[in-house]
């Protein structure tokens, strides 16, 4: 096609545009009404008017690029806007892009018709502008849809982003904050009043195959996953429980978890969280060693006991423990390691003994030197406490903590005793 018949066909299409200017509200009217007539017929008057207004000025916007189009494309920037708007307004996409083919039926439906009344020998030439009206349509239609799609993401992103900060929030204890408490509910769809638990996986650990492998809900349990920044923590989650146990809890973190995991007791409402999450951070600082434990704070509480007061558990240790002091480290481990063995098989001396490969007496001879050196005795209850703490305070805080040094004094005897068999 020649630049001429262009030029010619451009002229058609302007001045077909320029008799429908006057008639712009009805053609408004008629595509507000197909647009409608495929809608649910409960809509209020004002949203269609807002309807009315976004037809009437979108086919606006078209007649102006067809009349004056050196002056830029005015139709696609409100495409892009009205993408926005719908995207913003929870619309679904497919009703904004049937808008559009609705719109461009309407429009030429009109040119053809006032082409034919009043210059009936141009109708031949319209079928070479039905393909550039389509394309028009298609270029405001897909404007319209990529700004709707980033608005949409931005719109998750935000909503996203108020999610993690009003778990935060609660994680961090400002739970009592009752216009907080409000938010919460309404946000994250959560009773104020519930059982609530909250899990923490270490920093070197994490979920086997990513962060996108982790527990969802599962069991009547919802979890809120956070990713944390911390050198200690990777991940916390608040845990809505419903009327599940924390049983079923670990059971359905533990596929997923390949480091530790602290566990909290439950709580009943959402301004106990911040008190959760410490529990949980306690349950977790007591895991030690290889493996994947996940470890409840209410089956740790003495470990927990010893972590949550690190000065008088390194105080305790220098006491209960001092005698060791002057002990050579390789045989002081050994003592260590027996009774810490000892106490894991329930006070049996014959137990303890094929776990360390050794002989049933020389656990018990561990022992008596282990009372002589510290002071203690085994069968008194308060002085198996203070060692059971002291030994935990020990390997939990490290020796430079809670162990004694070789100068340190140890307690004064209290006598003999035989240890439990």
């Amino acid at each position: 096609m020649n630049v001429g018949q262009v030029d010619a066909d451009r002229t058609i299409m302007r001045k077909a545009v320029l008799r429908l200017a006057d008639r712009l509200p009805d053609l408004a009217d008629r595509l507000t009404a197909e647009i409608l007539s495929g809608d649910r017929g409960d809509r209020d008057d004002a949203f269609r008017h807002d309807v009315w207004e976004m037809c009437h000025t979108g086919l606006g916007h078209g007649f102006k690029t067809i009349l004056d189009p050196d002056r830029g494309r005015a139709d696609l920037e409100w495409a892009r806007r009205l993408g926005q708007r719908r995207a913003h307004q929870g619309q679904p996409l497919d009703q904004l892009l049937r808008s559009y083919r609705l719109a461009g039926r309407v429009f030429w439906e009109a040119v053809v018709e006032v082409v034919g009344r009043h210059d009936p020998e141009n109708v031949a030439a319209l079928i070479r502008q039905a393909t550039r009206t389509w394309d028009t349509i298609d270029q405001q239609s897909g404007a319209a849809a990529a700004a709707y799609h980033r608005t949409e993401l931005d719109l998750a992103r935000r909503s996203e982003e108020r999610v993690q900060a009003i778990v935060d929030a609660l994680l961090d204890g400002q739970g009592a904050d009752g216009g907080l408490l409000a938010t919460a509910t309404s946000v994250l769809g959560l009773p104020a009043t519930g059982r609530y638990a909250v899990v923490m996986l270490g920093a070197e650990g994490g979920f086997g195959d990513g962060v996108n492998r982790r527990p969802g809900d599962t069991g009547g349990m919802r979890f809120i996953w956070r990713l944390r920044t911390d050198a200690q923590v990777a991940q916390v989650a608040l845990v809505a429980l419903g009327a599940a146990e924390l049983d079923d809890l670990v059971d359905a973190v533990r596929p997923y978890a390949r480091s530790h995991a602290g566990v909290s007791p439950v709580v009943g409402n959402l301004a106990e969280l911040g008190g959760a999450r410490w529990f949980a951070e306690l349950a977790l600082r007591t895991c030690r060693g290889p493996g994947n434990q996940i470890a409840r704070l209410d089956r740790r509480l003495p470990d927990a006991l010893v972590l949550s007061q690190p000065r008088l558990a390194g105080r305790l240790g220098e006491v209960a423990l001092g005698g060791l002091g002057d002990v050579d480290p390789g045989f002081r481990e050994a003592l260590l390691t027996t009774l810490e063995t000892w106490l894991e098989c329930g006070g049996s001396a014959a137990r303890a003994a094929d776990r360390l490969f050794c002989h049933r007496n020389t656990v018990l001879n561990r022992l008596r030197r282990i009372e002589r050196l510290t002071g203690r005795t085994l069968t008194r209850p308060g002085d198996l406490v203070e060692l059971v703490l002291a030994l935990s305070a020990l390997r939990l805080h490290g020796p430079g903590d809670a162990a004694p040094g070789p100068n340190a004094e140890g307690p004064p005897a209290r006598g003999g005793g035989r240890p439990g068999r």
